[in-house]
């Protein structure tokens, strides 16, 4: 297993960074290091933090801020979400049904009061006795209490939800329906002594199903239209696709090695042709103009010659060098034993390559 992080957009995506996943079974085994010749600097480390890392070090070299996509497998980790922040870009992650948010309009005790018709406004918590120093942390009570999001989608009512398209699919534009709500996530409040920062909350249910099956938390701005948040979440189905691709095409998952240096050769190797395959794509029209070639070629250096080819253009055999020219038949019987295969211009392409 591999985490991989890519640039995207609505064209293409491409992995910019792929590391393999040790168990820590195997990261604290130093035999089987050994064989498999895993670096000494490689540590245990959760897929969550080796994602981190990877988007750490891509903004280091350079790679322009964009909105951090992931599944729930990693946006349900707040750790992981708390270090995208920091790396101050805005995310849309998925989130599993069971995580915890405060309703819209509710915080937890302690906190400021909200701004909202629904708010519910607690005073800072209280001394537990007379004596040590006033609390200070956020605390919840009986009467005030979080909730997790499947429950809530349930709660919402029908005017709460709304008919969104996001993009064309094979055979008809794909939609489904969406609801959005503002709100305070709760994970973590007993550490804090403020409420974390509101953001939104996105689900899907999609006509016939008997409950919501996709939800997301995402810090976008709070004026964001509707359908630009939908449609930005949704674009992971471009990663999704190019994977299919990268693995069905050019042969990404087809490594049956054993050595931690091959995986990752393999692999740069894949990307890269992955890479060619899309740079190529989008200069043939609809993608690109009418030519072929939207930016100007290399030129070749005077006198290039290629690897390995011969001193002249002369064929190695004299019957078949190009400069040879017979005259066409005269009757059906004329019998001729060689005739010119090589073109000029033919031969000229293949200096060019």
């Amino acid at each position: 297993m591999a985490v991989s992080l890519s640039v995207a957009t609505h064209q293409g995506s491409l992995p910019v960074a792929y590391r393999l996943y040790l168990p820590k079974d195997w990261a604290d085994d130093p035999v089987r290091r050994a064989k498999a010749g895993v670096p000494d600097d490689v540590t245990f480390q959760t897929k969550p933090e080796i994602a981190l890392q990877q988007m750490r070090q891509v903004r280091a070299d350079g790679v322009p801020p964009a909105v951090a996509l992931a599944d729930p497998a990693y946006g349900n980790d707040s750790k992981f979400r708390a270090g995208i922040a920091e790396l101050g870009l805005p995310y849309a992650v998925g989130i599993m049904p069971s995580t915890t948010v405060w309703r819209p309009g509710e915080a937890p005790t302690g906190s400021s009061p909200v701004a909202s018709p629904r708010a519910t406004t607690r005073g800072p918590p209280a001394r537990k006795s007379g004596r040590g120093r006033r609390a200070t942390r956020l605390r919840h009570d009986k009467t005030h209490q979080t909730v997790s999001v499947k429950p809530l989608a349930l709660e919402l009512p029908a005017d709460a939800w709304q008919q969104i398209a996001w993009r064309e699919g094979s055979n008809t534009v794909l939609t489904s329906r969406f609801a959005r709500l503002r709100v305070h996530v709760a994970h973590g409040d007993v550490r804090r002594s403020e409420p974390a920062a509101e953001e939104w909350l996105l689900i899907e249910w999609p006509d016939g199903e008997a409950a919501p099956d996709h939800y997301w938390l995402s810090t976008l701005p709070a004026d964001i239209t509707f359908e630009h948040l939908v449609d930005l979440a949704k674009l992971r189905w471009r990663i999704e696709r190019d994977y299919l691709e990268l693995k069905q095409e050019v042969g990404l998952d087809h490594y049956e090695g054993r050595g931690w240096r091959g995986f990752h050769h393999h692999a740069s190797l894949c990307i890269a042709a992955y890479g060619f395959l899309i740079s190529e794509t989008e200069t043939i029209p609809p993608s690109g103009s009418a030519r072929a070639w939207r930016r100007p070629r290399s030129a070749v250096p005077a006198g290039y010659r290629p690897r390995g080819a011969a001193a002249t253009l002369a064929a190695p055999c004299a019957e078949l060098n190009r400069h040879t020219a017979y005259p066409p038949r005269t009757h059906l019987g004329a019998r001729i034993a060689t005739m010119p295969v090589l073109r000029a211009h033919v031969a000229a392409l293949g200096q060019a390559d």
